[in-house]
């Protein structure tokens, strides 16, 4: 058969669409594989190549999936609003609305070319008043179970964005999307208690089946510490007691050497001590300094540490009554632990250098017999305690207990997650349902009249005052207290990008339903997602968020599982072919489209996912194109060949070695070892002069998830009428998988040497007496004594010689 791409890419997608050959059942009747891909924002004029690799991952795993018996629940939709979508229409001049429209058109046509199987009946957009109605509902919820409420604390603002970021929108201290330096700045937001479920979070990580780095980022965020904490008496310099003082620490065992306490500049305690601070101008000076830093770059630490001593104030060590200063300083942080340290810095890197710095004493009493005396770097590994009056000798977990008890401290789990900004300063987003009322307060808009509908308006562009643009649409914001009746005003602020993204994978279960965000039964019949797959860069923002709302909604009964992602896999960046990212800016852009028209939709899927392992980052390469091409006019060509045949028992064993490959290969993501056992299957039956139906047939369902038109045209062409995809993925016959000999690798003292096909009925003895035989072998092992053997059945052969 010809390999004419473009008429039969189009005349299947004509037919599948119009077949709805990819149709979801609204509850699976037996096994189900729910398959999501993290949805796109298309906050871009088109996709380049790099986007759909993890697409059609995804595709290849639900036609699989589907042929296995499978109910296959696989759909896409539109993550259309927020601060990417809002910097896109500024950027081209163009509201919002109109952007998106235009943008979504343009990436559904792209995915509709490439021959995806979504559903697109439950298609969904952030943006669709009736898709975010259920969101600002959930809202509410949180609002009433108090997880959602208003703070003026600092917040990380972008000057270029003019709006407020959560910490996770922060790269650096910088802005995630456009790399402005990001400031503190002092505003009223929503914020919700994300960290209410910190600990849920966190063990809920140890029962998926994510990649572990992913996992791992997450205990990172999450940040638990176990440690205790610890009351200093805080005195001036008459000795007078002046309040107390509360530090967190993860290591009490070490408290004898406390030489220093630290306060962040922000702490209560600063301005009630003010009256005595004797250095107050200098102390003031440089906790305006300090707002200016964002808590990010806080954290990572400048090269030379600041601080300042708070002059004529002391605090009291608990264990051992001794008088040390009081210190501010940046890398204190005020919303980790209690905002304030006990400063240990023989063993801490960060309290060593300012003790350094500030010529502060430092007192070892941590050591082993390899580290006692002058430290030239603080000591950090396990040891027993010394200088530590009656508990010298002990070890740290005996002496945690015994110092706990004499300070009557309380043991204390402390997470550096924080607590979840809501609330942008910007048009393009989810309105609050939230009415300020005078007389009530904030008060949730009933059920009955949401969606709180986003108005049109023709200046949408931030205002930079700290307001939305929407505090301008009087119109709009005024209005009725819900509660009382009276005079109230909407709330102005919208809510992030992250929000429609925090539930969307349940809205596709059930995209038309009015009265409810989800069925709970089509919920309980689908969920969880049985794989998710999307870029490990949403590893600390949208997958904790959506887990966060997943554990909240579930709390309420809404939802039947704790965790929402049963598996996670991330596909690797595709670069362009000079090895950067692509990007306008570089202008080595490769487009889908252009690809699709010269090699044909099977070819790009084919490629995309043979050029590597999944998981890696992977440079694009045109001319390798070329190589997967010919494997499908190699393929296309079988047709000629194919009659009632009797199939070599070769065929046979080949054949089905290579069902049970793809399959397990699919299966695990191993997408380019698929491809390549499909290759020389191919290669095999074309050297042949003829292949029974039979084997034709099963080659073609095993290739159909990567190069489902070709797979589709020449299934059809064989006679048969029901849809490729529709049918059974072929059962491995065992029986041909046993093989009566298999090659070995021969080692020489632990090296390859040779490559040996032996009989699988062969002894250890007879196994060494056929290597022997092998010139390769013979070489190393002529005129040599052999030590001794080493033989693993059916994989190596290791020979021992006398040097």
């Amino acid at each position: 058969m010809e390999y004419n791409h473009l008429q039969i890419d189009k005349k299947w997608q004509d037919r599948w669409k119009a077949d709805k050959t990819y149709a979801t059942k609204d509850l699976p009747t037996g096994k189900k594989c729910y398959v999501l891909d993290m949805f796109p924002y298309p906050s871009g004029e088109a996709m380049h190549v790099g986007h759909p690799k993890g697409y059609v991952a995804t595709d290849v795993y639900s036609r699989m999936k589907r042929m296995q018996g499978f109910d296959v629940l696989h759909p896409m939709g539109w993550d259309a609003f927020g601060l990417p979508a809002e910097n896109y229409a500024i950027k081209t001049k163009t509201h919002p609305k109109i952007a998106i429209e235009k943008n979504t058109t343009r990436f559904k046509g792209q995915m509709e070319k490439i021959g995806f199987d979504y559903d697109w009946d439950r298609e969904i957009n952030t943006t669709d008043p009736k898709y975010y109605k259920w969101t600002q509902w959930i809202f509410t919820k949180l609002f009433e179970k108090g997880l959602a409420y208003e703070s003026e604390e600092p917040i990380n603002w972008c000057p270029s964005c003019k709006t407020g970021l959560a910490y996770e929108d922060l790269e650096g201290g910088k802005c995630e999307r456009c790399g402005s330096d990001v400031l503190q700045k002092r505003l009223r937001q929503w914020v919700l208690r994300i960290t209410d479920y910190a600990e849920r979070l966190l063990s809920g990580l140890n029962d998926l089946d994510w990649q572990p780095h992913i996992k791992e980022m997450q205990r990172n965020w999450i940040g638990k510490s176990s440690g205790a904490e610890v009351k200093f008496k805080i005195q001036d310099s008459d000795l007078k007691d002046l309040c107390d003082l509360v530090v967190f620490t993860t290591r009490i065992d070490t408290l004898y050497g406390a030489t220093y306490v630290v306060l962040a500049p922000e702490h209560p305690l600063v301005a009630e001590l003010q009256p005595k601070i004797q250095n107050w101008d200098e102390v003031n000076a440089y906790i305006d300094l300090t707002l200016k830093k964002t808590n990010l770059v806080r954290e990572v630490g400048e090269k030379e540490k600041t601080g300042v001593c708070l002059k004529g104030i002391f605090a009291v060590n608990p264990v051992n009554n001794k008088e040390v200063s009081v210190w501010i300083a940046d890398y204190v942080l005020p919303n980790y632990g209690t905002g304030a340290i006990m400063a240990v810095p023989a063993h801490d890197e960060r309290d060593f250098e300012f003790a350094k710095k500030f010529n502060l004493p430092i007192i070892q009493v941590i050591a082993d017999s390899a580290n006692v005396g002058v430290l030239e770097k603080p000591f950090v590994d396990n040891g027993v305690l010394i200088n530590s009056e009656k508990h010298n000798g002990f070890s740290a977990d005996d002496a945690k207990i015994a110092i706990l008890i004499k300070t009557g401290s309380k043991e204390k789990v402390t997470y550096k997650l924080h607590d979840w900004v809501f609330s942008r300063q910007l048009y393009w987003g989810e309105p609050f349902p939230i009415i300020h009322c005078e007389q009530c307060g904030p008060v949730a808009v009933p059920e009955k009249d949401l969606p709180v509908v986003l108005p049109d308006i023709e200046k949408y562009e931030p205002s930079g005052t700290g307001e939305s643009p929407l505090a301008a649409v009087e119109e709009w914001v005024n209005t009725k207290c819900p509660k009382c009746g009276g005079a109230g005003k909407r709330e102005t602020n919208t809510m992030p990008q992250w929000a429609g993204s925090s539930w969307y994978y349940l809205r596709y279960l059930d995209s038309h339903n009015d009265t409810a965000f989800v069925d709970k039964e089509k919920e309980k019949a689908w969920m969880p997602v049985d794989c998710y797959v999307g870029g490990v860069e949403h590893a600390t923002r949208h997958l904790i968020y959506a887990r966060f709302w997943h554990k909240f909604l579930y709390d309420l009964g809404h939802v039947s599982h704790d965790e929402p992602f049963a598996r996670l896999e991330s596909p690797g960046t595709v670069l362009a072919e000079d090895g950067r990212k692509m990007s306008k800016r570089w202008g080595n852009v490769v487009n889908p489209d252009d690809v699709v028209a010269r090699f044909g939709a099977d070819t790009f899927r084919t490629y995309e996912m043979f050029m590597g392992p999944f998981e890696n980052a992977i440079s694009w390469s045109t001319e390798s194109m070329i190589g997967v091409r010919r494997f499908l006019e190699r393929v296309a060509g079988l047709d000629i060949k194919v009659g009632e045949y009797e199939t070599p028992l070769a065929i046979n064993q080949q054949l089905n070695e290579t069902i049970a490959k793809v399959g397990e290969n699919i299966n695990d993501f191993r997408f380019n070892t698929a491809v390549s056992a499909l290759m020389i299957l191919s290669r095999t039956l074309s050297d042949e002069p003829k292949i029974s139906k039979s084997v034709y047939q099963k080659f073609l369902k095993i290739l159909a998830p990567f190069a489902p038109h070709l797979a589709e045209e020449l299934w059809s062409g064989s006679g048969e009428t029901t849809s490729i995809h529709l049918s059974s993925w072929p059962a491995v016959e065992e029986a041909y998988l046993v093989k009566d000999e298999y090659e070995i690798a021969v080692q020489v003292n632990g090296k390859v040497r040779d490559m040996v096909k032996i009989s699988t009925k062969l002894t250890e003895i007879e196994v060494l007496e056929m290597a022997k035989k092998s010139p390769k072998i013979a070489k190393w092992i002529d005129n040599k004594e052999i030590i001794k053997t080493v033989y693993v059945a059916g994989k190596i052969l290791n020979i021992v010689v006398k040097p």
